[in-house]
């Protein structure tokens, strides 16, 4: 097997085509793993992981534990809310005590962009990147594309549209980076005030018609509004945002194709996706999860064995 080109995963803006090749390559095995009656393998047994997170997560982080046990690893889970964070103590002294525990590894969410950067260049342990605020989740990402290589064949060409929050979406960055790092066509779709301004940069087209992206689209990946990101209004109402964004059957159906939905989660119903979409074959996002713990299992493995070396 190869190995991977940096140490960290960082953000998916650090990493080759390679390298993400790899990482599914791996994905592929253990996803076979976790499919067995008996789902651990050894591999890291000797390994120690802690799981910062600063930041509220329930998918996430069940998905970095599921992985990390189903490779035998020592976890330690930290969580913010309830530490000496809330008593002033500094990013670099909190991580540090817990790396003098031998840690080897650490799976951070922070609220802030470039935290885990930041990290990387003053502790020494290899460092995931669980989401930095509105910045990059590179794991989310990779099983992302992960999913749509195992539902249509492969990336490269497909047209994706990323619909919903952008501008508040870790997400939506992150899936913009690895997609067009594998070819495939990227257009963003929402309401103007929820599009960044220079998006274009990044080598995506903006739609902001609906019923125009699902149609030129093989996949809708369907944010959440980020309410709690949210400190002005960027729209009139919630129903205003349904009646123009929101994906439900009847519009499903009056399309000339199949296409395939996906969403990041947690699903708010009835809002960006109804139910009936939700739970429909149409949708991957249950595959998404299921792929989420073997494609964490593979970043996990391979930065391990760097550190091994």
């Amino acid at each position: 097997m190869g190995e991977l080109s940096v140490n960290h995963l960082l953000g998916i803006k650090y990493i080759t085509k390679e390298d993400v090749d790899l990482i599914f390559k791996t994905a592929d095995h253990f996803k076979e793993v976790i499919n067995r009656p008996i789902k651990k393998v050894p591999s890291l047994r000797d390994i120690t992981i802690a799981n910062l997170f600063f930041e509220n997560s329930t998918r996430t982080r069940l998905s970095f534990e599921l992985a990390e046990k189903r490779l035998s690893a020592d976890v330690v889970n930290f969580s913010a809310a309830s530490s000496s964070v809330k008593k002033g103590e500094t990013l670099i002294d909190t991580v540090n005590n817990i790396l003098s525990m031998k840690v080897d590894m650490v799976v951070m969410r922070h609220p802030n962009p470039g935290a885990g950067v930041f990290l990387s260049q003053h502790v020494n342990a290899s460092i995931v990147n669980a989401g930095d605020g509105a910045h990059e989740h590179p794991t989310q990402a990779l099983l992302d594309s992960y999913s749509i290589r195992e539902k249509l064949g492969e990336v490269t060409g497909k047209n994706v549209v990323i619909v919903g929050d952008i501008l508040h979406s870790r997400v939506a960055l992150s899936n913009i980076f690895a997609l067009k790092l594998q070819g495939a066509n990227v257009k963003v779709c929402g309401p103007k005030t929820l599009i960044p301004k220079h998006i274009e940069k990044l080598g995506v087209e903006v739609e902001t018609n609906l019923r125009k992206a699902l149609e030129w689209c093989d996949v809708a990946n369907m944010l959440r509004v980020q309410n709690e990101r949210m400190d002005i209004s960027y729209f009139p109402s919630t129903r205003e945002y349904v009646q123009q964004f929101g994906l439900n059957k009847d519009l499903l159906g009056s399309l000339n194709k199949e296409i395939t939905i996906m969403h990041p989660g947690p699903i708010n119903r009835g809002v960006e996706i109804t139910s009936d979409v939700a739970d429909s074959d149409h949708a991957i996002i249950l595959d998404q999860v299921q792929n989420g713990v073997a494609v964490r299992m593979a970043v996990i493995y391979l930065l391990a064995s760097k550190i091994k070396q």
